[in-house]
């Protein structure tokens, strides 16, 4: 028969392990609530991954060394040099789509460019600076026709034509990827430009300048209406009329 002293030394055990339960319970809840917010003051990283829960990879905050080589078509991309540090941006399907970059360009040059992409291609619009390390410098807003084709086949298409030995059948080739819309053409740039003229340029889709408005170094301003061969139907002030560009 179970003493008086017994049963008293087995509730107190009872409760000891219920307390103990309970405690542990707290301090891993603790510790759970701490870890899914935390505050820093400062901190250094190198790379930083930010995911949905799914593990989707949405965006990348890197360093040079560890950047990501970006994504196409559901592809990690080749790269024969790293990448400049910055953040790269990944859309729902996986695919970089553009991202802000940035480093040096020779001696005590430097560029930063923030940009974004087609679907499965390359740029579409972007704002960039882009300076020599003797100080002339070029900045401005872009915009890019980008043909409705995964990156990789456009890159192969310019690489057969590049691999033309007669410079003359070369051009022809790319010309004729150009004439296609097979390739990227430039159609939009608004900006300084490295002569310190300030440019609004349009062209068509095939990359041909067509409106051009500036203000050249010297303060003149112009604005011409050029054809497809790049010569000026219309220009003001008028005695620019005629100049071939």
């Amino acid at each position: 028969m179970e003493t008086k002293l017994e049963r008293e030394v087995r509730l107190l055990k009872l409760y000891a392990i219920l307390a103990t339960l309970v405690s542990v319970t707290l301090i891993v809840s603790a510790f759970t609530l701490e870890a899914k917010r935390k505050r820093f003051e400062e901190i250094d990283v190198e790379r930083i991954n930010v995911i949905e829960k799914s593990g989707k990879l949405d965006m990348v905050i890197s360093n040079q060394e560890r950047q990501h080589p970006g994504i196409a078509d559901g592809k990690i991309n080749k790269r024969i040099t790293p990448r400049p540090p910055g953040i790269l941006f990944f859309d729902q399907s996986g695919d970089e789509m553009g991202g802000l970059i940035f480093g040096e360009n020779g001696g005590r040059g430097h560029f930063g460019s923030l940009t974004f992409d087609k679907v499965k291609n390359n740029e579409s619009i972007g704002f960039r600076h882009l300076e020599s390390d003797n100080g002339s410098y070029e900045t401005g807003l872009m915009m890019w026709q980008v043909p409705n084709v995964p990156l990789q086949v456009m890159l192969d298409k310019v690489s057969a034509a590049n691999a033309i030995v007669d410079q003359g059948l070369r051009r022809a080739e790319y010309q004729r990827l150009i004439n296609a819309g097979e390739v990227t053409t430039q159609r939009f740039f608004l900006g300084k430009q490295r002569d310190n003229s300030t440019t609004l340029m349009m062209s068509d889709i095939k990359g041909r300048p067509r409106i051009s408005m500036q203000v050249t170094p010297d303060g003149a301003p112009k604005l011409e209406f050029l054809d497809e061969a790049g010569n000026a139907i219309y220009s003001l002030p008028e005695e620019n009329k005629g100049h071939k560009k």
